[in-house]
């Protein structure tokens, strides 16, 4: 589940190849939902409330009985053999789905936060928001090959 949309032709193609690379191993949807509209220079007060407007459509859109991850900053860092593990331990553990969240620009409200099983982060550099789902999708498809012992992940 994603506030936005993809801009760059070359993320959506990067999205599109990992969309293709993944389809062998899960059913994928990807769940573009649109941001609240700020003006300019959002107060604090403002950017909250736009928080709260897009955590109701999320939650909307949450699958019954899914596990809910949440890419934020103050999230887990993890290898990728560990995410691979997170996401064995997932399917062991009877979720029914996985719910990877990716917030606006300005993060996701503490309402999705604490309904997830997970907060991840990517890093701790600053990357491009829209670079996000690209990440994402690429270290799913690692996730599975390190769980079929494929040969992506070295």
């Amino acid at each position: 589940i994603c506030l936005g949309r993809l801009k760059e032709k070359y993320l959506v193609d990067a999205c599109a190849e990992y969309i293709k690379r993944l389809r062998p191993y899960c059913r994928l949807e990807i769940i573009e939902l649109p941001p609240v509209a700020l003006p300019e220079d959002p107060s604090q007060a403002q950017i909250n409330e736009a928080l709260q407007a897009e955590a109701q459509k999320i939650t909307a859109r949450i699958p019954k009985g899914a596990a809910v991850v949440s890419l934020c900053i103050e999230g887990e860092q993890i290898s990728s053999p560990e995410f691979s593990s997170f996401l064995q331990s997932c399917a062991l553990n009877g979720d029914g789905s996985v719910a990877f969240v990716i917030g606006s620009s300005y993060g996701l409200s503490e309402s999705i936060k604490a309904l997830s099983k997970k907060r991840l982060s990517m890093s701790k550099m600053t990357f491009p928001h829209q670079l996000a789902r690209v990440m994402l999708l690429e270290q799913l498809y690692r996730a599975f090959q390190i769980s079929t012992n494929g040969k992506y992940h070295k």
